[in-house]
């Protein structure tokens, strides 16, 4: 911790949206005193805002004003991060205290207006989905985090008091990283989504669909935690079943956006898992449409 920060310091959470809401309840559930709650404007943001300092015993602000935190955590868009820090900046000299943001594509430099007036930053991103009305435990959850080291050694005693563990990144990886983390929960909830549009070709809409899909999709993420992706594989592909794969595209023709997201996953899937008749599947995934 710096000089002078208490135990559990306060924290001040900068954006009530999905991301600024799951942490604020988090860290009250483990003790932090959540100092303020700042909306970015005067409409439903502050109502947001009012309506989370409620639940976690904080009191809700407009703006950089009397801004009273030990650690001060930015839980706005990316495209908003370096003009909030350049606004909170103007608040006075930052000697003492840490700030925080949770992009995961940006690095720490999102906030050098801020370090320039004396705070030690970091970027700390929870590899975790946060949707509205959704309070995830962050259990077990890493967070990447990359920044001044005096920043970076409080960031890590907060999320190990939250249950997590901290990833360390180099800023250059960011991108890469949050790549990553794109593909294992938005791009997932999209393919999702397509195999829905699938299941209508079969007769199957909405919350049917959803319902019937669920057994076989656990078992797949069960499959994949405890043997990996090459043994948790099944299906026509690593059997080698061509014609059944053809099958599938000439059905797919109904759904064309659906037919192209199954040639990119099977074109994946014989390049990284395991295949039998890999060449005979390569030639019909190649074939135009």
């Amino acid at each position: 911790m710096l000089p002078g920060m208490p135990g559990r310091p306060s924290i001040a959470i900068i954006g009530p949206g999905n991301l600024g809401s799951g942490l604020a309840l988090a860290l009250a559930r483990a003790g932090f005193p959540l100092a303020t709650i700042v909306a970015h404007s005067p409409g439903s943001s502050l109502g947001q805002a009012r309506a989370l300092a409620k639940r976690v015993k904080s009191r809700a602000a407009l703006g950089c004003k009397n801004l009273r935190a030990e650690v001060v955590w930015f839980c706005v868009p990316d495209s908003e991060i370096r003009g909030a820090a350049r606004l909170f900046s103007r608040a006075g000299s930052w000697k003492g205290r840490v700030a925080f943001h949770s992009s995961g594509a940006l690095n720490s430099d999102a906030l050098e207006s801020l370090r320039q007036k004396g705070a030690k930053v970091a970027s700390v991103h929870p590899l975790m989905t946060f949707v509205e009305r959704s309070a995830p435990a962050l259990g077990g959850v890493p967070f990447a985090i990359e920044g001044d080291r005096a920043a970076v050694r409080v960031a890590g005693y907060i999320v190990k008091e939250l249950g997590g563990y901290a990833h360390p990144i180099r800023k250059q990886d960011k991108a890469a990283y949050h790549a990553w983390a794109t593909f294992t929960s938005p791009l997932l909830t999209a393919l999702l989504a397509t195999t829905e549009d699938v299941a209508m070709l079969a007769g199957l809409r909405g919350e049917d669909a959803r319902g019937r899909m669920m057994p076989i999709l656990r078992q797949t993420l069960a499959n994949y935690a405890e043997f990996g992706a090459a043994r948790g594989f099944s299906g026509p592909i690593i059997r080698g079943d061509v014609q059944t794969v053809k099958e599938h595209l000439e059905v797919l023709r109904k759904a064309p956006e659906a037919r192209a997201v199954y040639v990119a996953l099977a074109r994946a899937a014989t390049t990284c898992l395991p295949a039998k008749q890999k060449k005979a599947l390569r030639r019909l995934l190649a074939r135009p449409e």
